[in-house]
Formats: structure tokens, C-alpha cells, sequence
């Protein structure tokens, strides 16, 4: 079931007006896993960053061993193709795809010859501006490279962010806040995180097990060109327990400010609002 209304989808070299089947029962994609993805959004007459996010899935696509098939270039015009369809005011969550089609002679390994690439438009509304988000601890972890391609937008790291999300929810929560292997803070189940704290913003630094988004690094851009502090480090769940404001960063809804982690509670405050400000006038000012 698609999560959006409004589906168009790119395959085979022309856009469709429907949510179409791409991939086949015997795909390397279809049962080994070899699917990846990325996500940019249109709203307001914008798609802020789309080059950055179709590199991003090139890259993703080479670290499973597939070959891309698409520049990213080629990739942002053909999705500017397709969102001539909807209207300005429409918010849509523009999602290109690889996958594996074909297996080595053992099956596990892909053949980087023979790719799918698609590309899938569906209208999904952005979060209100007054949206924030609770999170609790979960068991779970992040994996590491050695254990998982966390180099990549890769639909297989999925299921554990499910495994996060579920067990929050099941103890009342929105969200989880996650830790690495050694325990330290590293993101949420859904997107990356910061925290305030007496006027600097602090965000766990990039350590190879999580991806640091698109959005996270534009924020950091626009915070420092504003004249904040904004730290990279380690951060340990205490750090956040501490914390003046919270707020997760993501491509989906750009900046959610978190009002609770555990017993803690916070206030969404004056970071957060600036951030988001900052964001909506740095898209604004790219058109």
C-alpha cells in the first residue's frame, strides 16, 4: 500500500500516471535485498537540495554493488519533468530507486550490469509547523559498516528502524532515540537529531553508523552562517537529558521539535524556531 495519494511513477523511460509494478518475484532486488532509495521533497513551488539527494542515491546504488544507470543530473530534470503534473501548492515526496535484477553465480552477489531504476512521485503532505515528537530509549542499535551497508540509503536497514519505532510506540512514545553500538547517541529511528544547550547546538558527530542527511548538513550550514555555535561530538543520552531543546532533522518534514525524552520534557524554543525560519528562507531564496 503506497503512503501518498497522487502517484506517478518513471520506468522504462516514460512517467506514468499510476503507482506502476516495477520489479519482478525473481529480482535480486525482490529477495536479496539489493534495493535502495533516497527521498527530496517539492513544496511551495520548491524542491530544495534534489541534486544533492540523487547524487546520494548513486552513491547508495555503488555501495551494494550496483552500477547507476542515471546521472544525477538527468535524474533532477526527469523529475522536474514529472512534477509539471502537480500543482504548486502540492507537497510531494520525489523517491528514486535502484535495485538488483540479476544475481552472480551464487545468487547472493548482484550483477551491477543489469539495474532497475525508477522513480516514484506521491503527494504527501508536510507536517504542520506546530507538529513536535516524543522519544524513549529502545534496545536496538545502530549497526556498523562491518555488519551493514550503512554507507547507503538502503531499504534493507529498515526493518530495525521498524523494530525502533514499534517498541516506542508500544511504551507511549512518537520516536526512538537510538544509540550506537558503544552507546552513544547517534540518531533517531527516523531521522537525525540535535539538541541546545545554554545558546550552542550540539548533533551527534558522523561516525559511520547512521546516515548524516541531507537536511542535517543544510541546517549546520544555515546555523553557522548565522552566527551559531553548532557542535559535531559525542553525546551521550544524559547530554540530552540535560538539553534546553530537541529537535530531529529529516527530509520528510525538514525539522521536528521533540517535547520529551523519557521522563524529561522540554519546550519547543527559540533554536528550533530559528532553524526552521532559516531552512524555509534558504529554499525560498534557491526558488
Amino acid at each position: 500500500m503506497a503512503t501518498g495519494t497522487n502517484i506517478r511513477t518513471y520506468f522504462n523511460g516514460a512517467w506514468h500516471n499510476k503507482d506502476v509494478p516495477i520489479i519482478s518475484a525473481a529480482d535480486h532486488g525482490a529477495w536479496l535485498g539489493s534495493g535502495v532509495f533516497d527521498g527530496a521533497r517539492y513544496f511551495d513551488g520548491m524542491s530544495p537540495d534534489l541534486l544533492a539527494h540523487c547524487d546520494r542515491v548513486n552513491r547508495s546504488a555503488q555501495a551494494l554493488m550496483l552500477r547507476p544507470t542515471v546521472s544525477s543530473q538527468d535524474m533532477v530534470e526527469i523529475v522536474r519533468e514529472g512534477l509539471k503534473y502537480y500543482h504548486e501548492t502540492s507537497a510531494v515526496y520525489i523517491r528514486p530507486m535502484y535495485w538488483g535484477i540479476d544475481g552472480d553465480v551464487t545468487a547472493i552477489v548482484p550483477n551491477a550490469d543489469t539495474t532497475g531504476f525508477a522513480i516514484c512521485l506521491e503527494e504527501i503532505p508536510m507536517a504542520p509547523a506546530s507538529t513536535s515528537a516524543t522519544l524513549t530509549r529502545t534496545r536496538f542499535l545502530r549497526p556498523v559498516l562491518e555488519d551493514a551497508v550503512v554507507n547507503a540509503k538502503a531499504g534493507c536497514l529498515y526493518p530495525n528502524n521498524a523494530r525502533m519505532l514499534t517498541e516506542a510506540r508500544s511504551k507511549g512514545f512518537n520516536n526512538a532515540l537510538v544509540a550506537d553500538a558503544i552507546g552513544n547517541v547517534a540518531e533517531t529511528a527516523t531521522a537525525n537529531i540535535f539538541m541546545a544547550k545554554d545558546g550552542d547546538v550540539f548533533t551527534p558527530a558522523p561516525n559511520g553508523t547512521f546516515l548524516a542527511g541531507i537536511t542535517r548538513a543544510r541546517h549546520i550550514k544555515n546555523m553557522r552562517s548565522d552566527g551559531m555555535t553548532v557542535h559535531e561530538t559525542v553525546l551521550s543520552f544524559a547530554d540530552f537529558d540535560s538539553a534546553d531543546e530537541v529537535f530531529m532533522s529529516g527530509n520528510m518534514n525538514k525539522l521536528t521539535p521533540v517535547t520529551a525524552f523519557d521522563d524529561t520534557q522540554y519546550q519547543v524554543g527559540p533554536v528550533a524556531r530559528r532553524v526552521r525560519e532559516m531552512y524555509w528562507d534558504w529554499a525560498a531564496s534557491k526558488g
